[in-house]
């Protein structure tokens, strides 16, 4: 399993960025990026310390941890600058947070997510033809999610993606340990959202693809 959308204790999660490293290694997971939500508030403050963490975690277990930022709630109007900040102060999977049917995340943000330098737009909710599109043409990931109630919409980004052949990629978007899930687990969950064999392991590739592009 490769999980690029997980949060620590640096935003809303429950572990230190090494003890969801280690929870995740025992889980099944070889890759994991940590993506902890950010604003104009603790971007430059967030990143430099994931950064850190992200390397020893990675010279001493046998997960590889990746330094990642989530960008969360901010005005669509910012998210271009914000993930320019972002990669320039070592991010490496930046992600916005998408515009989820269970929160009241402004109109608007997938737009200014597929036209801005991120890597993966997650849980997009209704995504619209337009946005999705976009995202093909951009190389923006589309996120299938675990994460109860995000997930409630992983049948409509399926579709959309499929019509406009934008790529996928499934995460847990842990916040705690029980979050976590393995490879078989993602596997189901994408069967569940409508995915087909061959779609699911070109999902499994593009989080390869992602994990391995730095």
């Amino acid at each position: 399993m490769i999980d690029l959308h997980t949060h620590s204790i640096f935003s809303d999660g429950v572990l230190i960025p090494t003890e969801l490293a280690r929870r995740a290694e025992m889980a099944g997971c070889r890759v994991i990026a940590i993506t902890d939500h950010a604003d104009h508030s603790n971007l430059d403050f967030i990143i430099p310390r994931i950064v850190k963490v992200c390397e020893k975690i990675s010279s001493a277990f046998s997960i590889r941890a990746i330094p990642g930022i989530e960008l969360t709630h901010v005005h669509p109007d910012h998210i271009n600058e914000l993930s320019k900040t972002a990669r320039s102060l070592g991010a490496k999977i930046i992600v916005v947070h998408g515009e989820t049917i269970v929160e009241p995340v402004m109109p608007g943000t997938n737009m200014a997510a597929v036209n801005s330098p991120i890597d993966i737009l997650a849980h997009p909710g209704l995504l619209s033809d337009e946005e999705a599109m976009r995202a093909a043409e951009n190389s923006i990931y589309l996120e299938i999610s675990a994460r109860r109630g995000h997930s409630l919409t992983n049948g409509h980004v399926v579709q959309s993606a499929r019509k406009y052949k934008a790529k996928l990629v499934l995460n847990t978007d842990s916040h705690a340990p029980e979050d976590l899930v393995s490879r078989e687990k993602a596997r189901l969950i994408a069967a569940g959202a409508g995915m087909n064999d061959r779609e699911i392991e070109e999902m499994f590739h593009n989080s390869e693809y992602l994990a391995n592009r730095e």
